[in-house]
C-alpha cells in the first residue's frame, strides 16, 4: 500500500488541494510507489492522514480514473490501472521543474509566484474558476467602476459586480448569501469602510486600487519648491481621494491647492490657481485647453498593475474544484487588508506600487 507519509497538501498555497494531491498521486504511481496488486488507502485514510475533507479526496480519486491512473474493483477498493496514460519520464519532469524553480528564485519568485504565472501563460483555468466567478468591486464612481470591471474580466475569468460604495451597505443586505462574492475589491483610501462593511460576511477584501502612482509621485517631488498643485478627475470623490493620497505623501516641495471635478465653474478657477494640475489621460486634453502654457499637466491613469491580478487570482484559486473553500479564508478584515493598511501608514501613498 502506498506511504502516505510521502503526501503532503499545503493550505497557504493558490494552488487548489484538490489539484496538489492528484499531482503528487500520479508522480506515485509513475514512480512505482503503489504496487499494481495493493489498492490506494481508502478515501477515509487518506482524508485522515493529510487532515482534509474527504470530499475532496472524493474527487481526486474520480480525477485518476477519468485520467487513466486508477480503477475501481467492486468490493475490492481502487488499483492502479495497467497501463498508464503517456507522460513525460518523472525523472525529466522532476529536473525540468528543478530548474524552472531554481531561475525564478534567482529573480526572487516563490514557488507560488511560478505556479499562478504558469497557469495564466497557458490560459489554463484553475479549478476554481473553471466557471464565472463573481467578484465585488467597490468604487466611489461609475466612470471608475466601468474601467476596473473591464480591466479585471478582461485578466480573469470574473464576472464583477459593480457597487458604488454609498451603496454597498443596501448590497450586502440584498445578497442572500453575501458569500457568493468570492472576493470583494476596492482602493486603499476605502479599504476600512468596505472591510467594515463586509465584516462576517466571509468575503475576502482586497485592495488593489491604487489613489496615486509611484511615477506620479516622482514626478511631484522633482518640482521647484512652492509649486502650487491641484489635482482634477471625473469624479468628486475621486479627486478628493487623488488629492489626500498626494497629501499623504508629505512631499515638502509643493503646495496642494485643491482638487474638483472636470466640470463646472470649479474647474476654471482652480486652474487660475496653481502651476501642476494632476489629471488622467481623458481630461487631459480638456485640462490643457483650459490652462493653456500656463500650467504644467501631469498624467495619473488608475490602473491595475500585474501583480495586482495575480494578487486576486491566488485568493480565487484557493478553493477546491467545487469552488469550495480549500482554506479558511478570514472573514471581515482579510490579512491583505490589514497589511496594505500598515503599509500605507508607512509608505503614505506607497500603495501605488501595488496597483
Amino acid at each position: 500500500m502506498i506511504m502516505p507519509m510521502r503526501l503532503r497538501v499545503d493550505d497557504h498555497s493558490p494552488i487548489p488541494i484538490r489539484r496538489q494531491l492528484t499531482e503528487q498521486l500520479k508522480h506515485v504511481i509513475e514512480a512505482g510507489g503503489v504496487p499494481r496488486d495493493q489498492p490506494l488507502p481508502s478515501i477515509r485514510e487518506l482524508a485522515g492522514f493529510l487532515g482534509i475533507n474527504p470530499n475532496t479526496v472524493a474527487r481526486v480519486i474520480e480525477d485518476l480514473k477519468r485520467s487513466g491512473y486508477v480503477k475501481a474493483r467492486r468490493g475490492s477498493g481502487v488499483f492502479v490501472a495497467p497501463d498508464l496514460p503517456a507522460r513525460p519520464a518523472p525523472h525529466l519532469r522532476a529536473a525540468f521543474l528543478k530548474d524552472v524553480v531554481v531561475r525564478a528564485a534567482a529573480l526572487g519568485m516563490t514557488a507560488d509566484d511560478v505556479a499562478v504565472g504558469a497557469l495564466s501563460l497557458v490560459g489554463e483555468r484553475p479549478a476554481a474558476v473553471q466557471g464565472v466567478v463573481e467578484i465585488l468591486l467597490v468604487e466611489c464612481g461609475p466612470s471608475e467602476l466601468n474601467f476596473f470591471a473591464r480591466e479585471l474580466e478582461g485578466h480573469l475569468p470574473v464576472r464583477v459586480d459593480q457597487v458604488r460604495l454609498d451603496d454597498l451597505a443596501t448590497a450586502v443586505r440584498r445578497k442572500k448569501p453575501p458569500a457568493r462574492w468570492a472576493a470583494a475589491v476596492t482602493s486603499f483610501f476605502h479599504l476600512p469602510q468596505v472591510d467594515r462593511l463586509l465584516a462576517g460576511t466571509g468575503v475576502p477584501v482586497l485592495a488593489l486600487l491604487a489613489g496615486v502612482h509611484l511615477e506620479t509621485l516622482h514626478r511631484l517631488a522633482q518640482l521647484p519648491p512652492g509649486t502650487r498643485v491641484g489635482v482634477v478627475s471625473a469624479e468628486p470623490e475621486t479627486a478628493h481621494n487623488l488629492e489626500h493620497s498626494i497629501a499623504n505623501a508629505g512631499l515638502p516641495n509643493i503646495v496642494l491647492v485643491g482638487s474638483c471635478p472636470a466640470e463646472g465653474a470649479a474647474l476654471g478657477r482652480l486652474v487660475r490657481r496653481v502651476e501642476v494640475i494632476v489629471c488622467s489621460t481623458p481630461l487631459a486634453e480638456r485640462v490643457r485647453q483650459l490652462v493653456g502654457s500656463a500650467a504644467e499637466v501631469i498624467i495619473d491613469d488608475r490602473a491595475l498593475d500585474k501583480r495586482a491580478i495575480e494578487m486576486l487570482a491566488a485568493v480565487l484559486v484557493r478553493h477546491d474544484g467545487d469552488g469550495e473553500p480549500a482554506v479558511a479564508l478570514p472573514t471581515g478584515r482579510h490579512p491583505s487588508a490589514r497589511a496594505s493598511r500598515r503599509s500605507r501608514s508607512r509608505r503614505s501613498a506607497g500603495a501605488s506600487s501595488g496597483a
